[in-house]
């Protein structure tokens, strides 16, 4: 393991390159959190951590009651919104508000290394937000965006403000592009308490690559969206068209 990065980023390295090299394949089911913590002498604070992190990062998906599994590759789905929640929300007549339930910094793991167009270990800004509309929970978005082209951000109020407003406006960035990736999946348990839904819940997947006028990767995130909130409209010639409450 790669001793520059925190124990948790270790083990996180570890499965990933398990699974590049072939020893984990999509579907295969990981060891417990015990048997994780028994193989690498680690805590169960720092194995939850990191598999909720690839759990996050989609790299690993959870079935509820059966276990944690190899995630399957997916592939491009739309052309990606860059409309912020708000706007969206003021269209379709409903009063928006977010919660931010987590914010820090991480080092980047080779996973979002890649996606990002970083260097493993380079600081990371981690976003978890609760997105609503008038009162009512309708997704969860984990955003990850490369520090060094927004220091400072989790200084500004992301519950109050849009993350791509803010981006725009304070940052001078010019978001011009994204691509989507869209699936489905169950809800977890922590999921559907935050969702305020009964399990077994069908959630709609949302992950987005941002792309900068320059074309380096601004954001990339994993909304989880209750299934009954979103569709995806699209028009004739193949260009999608996507409506959804996730920014």
């Amino acid at each position: 393991m790669k001793n520059n990065l925190p124990i948790y980023s270790q083990l996180k390295e570890q499965i990933i390159r398990q699974i590049a090299e072939g020893e984990l394949k999509p579907g295969d089911q990981i060891p417990s959190q015990y048997e994780l913590c028994e193989k690498y002498q680690m805590s169960h604070m720092t194995v939850r951590r990191a598999l909720n992190e690839l759990l996050k990062e989609g790299i690993l998906r959870s079935i509820p009651g059966k276990g944690t599994y190899v995630a399957s590759p997916t592939r491009p789905a739309d052309s990606g919104s860059l409309i912020n929640f708000s706007s969206q929300m003021a269209r379709l007549g409903m009063k928006p508000s977010t919660q931010v339930l987590s914010q820090e910094i991480i080092p980047a793991s080779t996973v979002l290394a890649q996606i990002l167009g970083i260097e493993v270990g380079q600081p990371v800004v981690s976003l978890y937000r609760l997105r609503c509309a008038d009162g009512q929970p309708l997704s969860l978005t984990q955003c990850y965006l490369p520090h060094d082209l927004c220091p400072g951000l989790l200084e500004h109020d992301l519950a109050a403000n849009s993350l791509f407003d803010t981006l725009r406006k304070v940052y001078r960035l010019e978001l011009v592009g994204a691509v989507s990736n869209v699936h489905a999946v169950l809800a977890d348990e922590e999921q559907a308490r935050l969702l305020q839904v009964k399990r077994p819940a069908a959630l709609i997947v949302r992950e987005q690559v941002t792309y900068l006028d320059n074309g380096r990767v601004i954001e990339f995130s994993r909304s989880f969206i209750l299934g009954d909130k979103y569709h995806v409209k699209f028009q004739e010639g193949g260009v999608p068209e996507t409506k959804n409450v996730t920014r």
